[in-house]
């Protein structure tokens, strides 16, 4: 397992980068991995991300990058399906909190680095078979060069994932209301409902580097059972799937 001490990567703040995003989920990296703390959502849904990608670009033998992983929720599961992941994320504290826990999994085929995707882009053009960018692109102050960037992370004929939340609303009902104030699944102040992305607008910038949509799918909460599930309906939270054809 190769992974570079992020106490002693020196990170310059690039220019798409909210340093108010950054600290706010740097102050709470050391509980990624409590499964009840304000992560639960991403525990719960990760089964179904993780389905999803494997689903449509099967993971065994496939090198992936994880693009926003945090304290490595997803990544870590991707290279327990045999992938080669690298997991980047510009919050040192997260990418040492799943440094650690990977160390402590015994997970040997997994990396992380503290940088930013568009430097990362630079020094590693047409690498990975497969890209992941998942509940990240609404937190960034330009979402469409994120995109642009995982395209060219991307080997021809490779596959991008990415999730997020559509801005009509319903999602401002759903997503802000009732998941941060009534139902209190997540931390007031998570989200900023202005940021959040059209699936129209996500596959807009998707054509404009030459990303086409292969798929996309709904991610739906059920308070009653308190449980997940995909389907149809993306007025909410979404997720798409797409090849390159650069």
């Amino acid at each position: 397992m190769s992974i570079a001490n992020p106490k002693d990567q020196s990170v310059d703040k690039p220019d798409n980068v909210d340093t108010n995003e950054i600290d706010k989920f740097s102050e709470i990296a050391s509980r990624w991995w409590d499964t009840e703390s304000e992560f639960k959502p991403l525990h719960d849904i990760n089964p179904l991300r993780l389905h999803y990608i494997n689903q449509h670009a099967p993971l065994e033998g496939k090198r992936v990058l994880d693009v926003g992983c945090g304290g490595g929720i997803l990544s870590e599961s991707m290279a327990q399906l045999n992938a080669n992941v690298t997991g980047i994320d510009l919050s040192a504290p997260a990418i040492e909190v799943a440094t650690l826990h990977a160390m402590e999994a015994g997970v040997e085929n997994l990396q992380y680095k503290c940088c930013s995707t568009e430097e990362f882009a630079a020094e590693h053009a047409g690498s990975f078979d497969i890209v992941t960018c998942m509940e990240m692109l609404e937190h960034v102050p330009e979402p469409e060069d994120i995109v642009q960037a995982c395209q060219t992370l991307l080997k021809p004929g490779g596959a991008a994932f990415f999730s997020t939340l559509n801005r009509n609303g319903k999602s401002w009902l759903m997503a802000i209301v009732g998941a941060e104030y009534l139902l209190n699944l997540i931390p007031r102040g998570t989200h900023d409902w202005d940021r959040f992305i059209k699936p129209s607008e996500l596959a807009s910038w998707c054509r404009q580097c030459d990303l086409q949509t292969e798929n996309i799918t709904g991610l739906h909460y059920q308070p009653l059972s308190k449980t997940y599930s995909t389907g149809p309906n993306t007025d909410v939270n979404y997720m798409m799937f797409l090849t390159n054809n650069a």
